[in-house]
């Protein structure tokens, strides 16, 4: 134990030299802008007391204090429409948990000498459950690692963001979260479509098309067949025949128009329209797939003056 504490309060004097039998060298990564320690046993502490003493790599002491996690928001798509936080922090992570809706641009451009770890949930098939991901988030900060947990649009809009802070909070680590761009306004902004509008509509209603209860839904559909209101759906594509034919019943009229975005702000962006009762059969018809942004009201007129060619 006196070993232990000598050495210590010796590291935090010295640059290079040695503390008893024991050399110690202090050297700076280029990246992480944290100090990393090299020691080596040359008389008076066995390895395994070695060992105890201090963690080898990057960071002080990283078995006596956590890291911290970074819940960030990478926006729609587009690697433009990143925040300078977002790109500045991702760059200095030792670990970036990510899924799929940042999408292929930004995915590639992930730092190849941070540790990747894939979370994504594909149709039918999670990589990780989201109370894997949690501890997954909790463990690494626990190691004293600087975590990204790195998600689509905004981590507080139907990302599980709170979620995973409420986990984090829970169990004692330091996070912080950086909002990003969230799709529901700029997919639809990047098809030609503003959200409200002095002659459409002046409210807007944000809803997940995956609600975690089935059988025991939170919305409210005939309040929201009867909003006079744009109606903005996030993972929506799957479940659009099971909620479309709910507001027809509720009476919003048939003749609404309703537009689908396919991996909006990216080179490969598709704009699907119809109405209310005819954009079920037209997905279907042309193969309409996740990711894809659903906006639902009269502003979606404005995509034939304002946006680009519709399919």
């Amino acid at each position: 134990m006196v070993q232990r504490v000598a050495v210590f309060s010796a590291l935090s004097r010295v640059l290079f030299g040695r503390i008893g039998g024991t050399r110690v060298t202090m050297y700076t990564s280029q990246k992480k802008r944290s100090l990393c320690w090299s020691l080596s046993t040359e008389q008076g502490l066995s390895r395994g007391s070695h060992e105890s003493v201090i963690t080898r790599g990057c960071g002080l002491f990283n078995m006596h204090a956590n890291g911290k996690v970074y819940l960030i928001g990478s926006g729609p798509g587009d690697p433009e429409l990143m925040t300078v936080k977002a790109v500045r922090l991702i760059e200095t992570a030792d670990v970036i948990v990510y899924d799929q809706l940042p999408g292929p641009a930004i995915l590639k451009s992930l730092p190849e000498d941070a540790e990747l770890i894939d979370a994504g949930k594909y149709a039918g098939d999670h990589t990780l459950p989201q109370e894997g991901i949690n501890q997954l988030l909790v463990d690494c900060a626990k190691a004293g690692k600087t975590v990204v947990r790195l998600k689509g649009g905004d981590p507080y809009l139907f990302g599980r963001g709170g979620e995973e802070a409420v986990e984090l909070r829970e169990a004692g680590i330091e996070f912080e979260v950086v909002p990003g761009i969230t799709s529901a306004i700029a997919v639809p902004a990047y098809a030609g479509i503003p959200i409200t509008h002095r002659d459409h509509a002046s409210m807007v209603t944000f809803i997940t098309g995956h609600e975690q209860k089935k059988d025991e839904s939170m919305l409210d559909w005939e309040w929201l067949a009867k909003s006079n209101g744009t109606i903005v759906i996030l993972m929506g594509v799957s479940t659009l025949p099971q909620y479309i034919p709910k507001l027809i019943r509720h009476g919003m009229g048939t003749g609404t128009p309703v537009a689908i975005i396919e991996r909006g702000t990216r080179e490969d962006q598709v704009v699907t329209t119809g109405t209310l009762e005819t954009i079920v059969g037209i997905a279907k018809e042309r193969g309409v797939k996740a990711p894809a942004i659903i906006v639902i009201g009269d502003v979606v007129r404005l995509h034939e003056v304002l946006g680009g060619v519709s399919v």
